[in-house]
């Protein structure tokens, strides 16, 4: 599992937005910048969609002015969910990215198997990136939802 003080790996993500289909490079993506990448085990799950992704779309503004220039959130699913997740979920200031064969998850050593449930998902987290390294990690226990809220990522920012 990737660890604070490490480089994010390289990896290509996808972003459908009003220009079209985007595919991102993470060297690039987070390259001169600080960064919250959280992400969730599905888009449009119970919890992902009750409370993460919606904690985050509330404090934007707030972690925005706590020095962070992009919030990413990231999922193992392909960028037109992504996209219309994000549409659903009024998340307009976050950038929603597909990761849609799970290979920047399996990277960062992040990935779980849930088996008939969608199979390869990612863990729950959220980071910090501050010019592509890792200042901030966390990850939650199986069925938790506690340290990758926007609220302890806000806090941990102070």
């Amino acid at each position: 599992m990737i660890q604070i003080g490490q480089a994010l790996p390289i990896a290509t993500l996808s972003e459908l937005n009003d220009a079209g289909m985007q595919t991102h490079n993470t060297d690039e993506l987070f390259a001169n910048k600080r960064v919250v990448l959280f992400a969730v085990p599905g888009a449009f799950t119970p919890t992902c969609s009750e409370a993460h992704l919606p904690g985050y779309v509330v404090l934007a503004d707030e972690i925005k002015a706590a020095g962070i220039d992009t919030i990413a959130c990231v999922s193992v699913n392909d960028a037109f969910v992504m996209n219309a997740w994000g549409k659903a979920q009024n998340a307009s200031e976050i950038l929603m990215l597909g990761d849609g064969d799970a290979s920047f998850t399996k990277a960062l050593g992040l990935e779980m198997e849930t088996a008939t449930f969608g199979g390869t998902r990612s863990q729950r987290y959220a980071m910090v990136v501050d010019n592509g390294v890792v200042t901030h990690l966390h990850v939650e226990e199986p069925k938790q939802f506690e340290v990758s809220k926007a609220k302890a990522i806000l806090a941990a920012l102070k």
